[in-house]
């Protein structure tokens, strides 16, 4: 049997508080640890790394930075721009963690299929086929500068037997984060068993409070950092004024749902399913965006936040990843949501010719085509796919 000691794990370190707990808490367990920074080509890079290489010192660990910034331009913001030019609402996060996080760069880092790559996601991961094995503290706990009393590290021995079945295969299973209310699994229900056997995701059975307690504790200059809440590649409030730069735009009418005209919009590509704010009407208001006719180039709107045509109990899915590996019985009653920030809703998702279709037991308010629909098992994500 393996141990820490034996295993080397490189760490996504951002310069954010997440990332670096996540390596102070790897390093406790005696990993072999190392840091890498994506640079990305965007605002805030050079401020972030200075954090994570600060970190790394603190750490004594290797640092090194990996560019991707053309990687990431031409897969995440470039489909940013074109899901809206087509009338879809993406979801970069979500892209990130399939092209760049766990897909480039776990490719580039991960040299052999004995070491890991570890992140600061609030997300646990469970192997199912593993024995729950406790590793003994390291003998260099002290000399190593490390805080001590600190909750423990253990996620069901992923870090041990990860090939102990008939098979040779172990069964992974992506769960929620003990914090729910970060919890951060909706955005990777992307990854698969072969991905999943080489991730680590240290701060899952963790509170926000108690990572700021560790970090603390190590005197973070980035302890304090606030929370980041929107779209790393954006800097200014609303995404609309990002989208002016980039998108071709087309002027048309708005209308209420008796067609008569209330307005003019400045392109249909700048609003989306439910939003409020920025519509360009006043007086009158509120509005909500309820539909779009692209043949008439009109956008639809209502001052009736609960007007029938923004909800919808049914909706088509596309590119469906199921995280085991096996489509499940079908029909499958799961739990499902379709926002990262909203509770899951009971529903049934079964075969719609070469898609699925998912039906909620409730109707669902501004379904969003181009945004994620996920599948849960109680605490367990069993994946999910793009709404059409």
């Amino acid at each position: 049997m393996s141990t820490p000691k034996n295993k080397k794990v490189i760490v996504a370190l951002s310069g954010g508080v997440d990332s670096s707990v996540a390596t102070v808490l790897l390093k406790e367990q005696g990993y072999q640890t190392e840091g890498v920074f994506m640079r990305l080509g965007i605002a805030g890079d050079d401020k972030n790394e200075k954090n994570a290489r600060r970190v790394a010192k603190k750490l004594r660990i290797k640092f090194s930075v990996l560019d991707l910034g053309k990687e990431f331009k031409e897969k995440i913001i470039n489909y940013f721009i074109s899901e809206y030019q087509k009338g879809r609402t993406p979801n970069p996060c979500v892209e990130c963690n399939r092209e760049i996080k766990f897909g480039l760069l776990m490719d580039k880092v991960l040299k052999n299929k004995t070491s890991f790559i570890a992140t600061g996601h609030y997300v646990r991961l469970q192997n199912v086929i593993a024995r729950e094995v406790r590793p003994k503290q390291s003998r260099n706990y002290k000399s190593q500068g490390l805080v001590t009393g600190l909750p423990r590290f253990v996620p069901l021995s992923l870090h041990f037997a990860r090939n102990d079945s008939k098979s040779g295969t172990a069964k992974f299973k992506l769960l929620k984060a003990k914090d729910k209310n970060k919890d951060q699994s909706y955005f990777l229900y992307t990854l698969n068993q072969k991905k999943l056997k080489q991730c680590l995701f240290p701060l899952g059975d963790y509170t926000k409070d108690e990572v700021r307690k560790i970090a603390g504790k190590y005197n973070f200059e980035i302890n304090n950092k606030e929370e980041s809440q929107e779209i790393c590649f954006i800097t200014s409030k609303y995404y609309s004024d990002f989208l002016k730069k980039h998108l071709k735009l087309k002027s048309g009418d708005i209308i209420d749902t008796n067609g008569n005209i209330l307005g003019n919009h400045k392109s249909l590509s700048l609003y989306t399913i439910g939003q409020r704010r920025d519509i360009g009407i006043g007086g009158t208001g509120p509005y909500y965006v309820v539909g779009m006719n692209r043949r008439k180039n009109q956008l639809i709107v209502s001052n009736n936040k609960n007007d029938k045509k923004l909800f919808s109990r049914e909706l088509i899915v596309k590119k469906v990843n199921w995280i085991s590996g096996n489509v499940p019985k079908l029909p499958l009653k799961i739990k499902a949501k379709i926002r990262y920030r909203m509770k899951e809703c009971s529903a049934v998702v079964d075969k719609a010719g070469n898609k699925y279709m998912v039906k909620f037991s409730k109707p669902q308010r501004a379904i969003m085509p181009g945004q994620s629909v996920v599948f849960y098992k109680g605490d367990e994500v069993l994946g999910g796919g793009i709404i059409t």
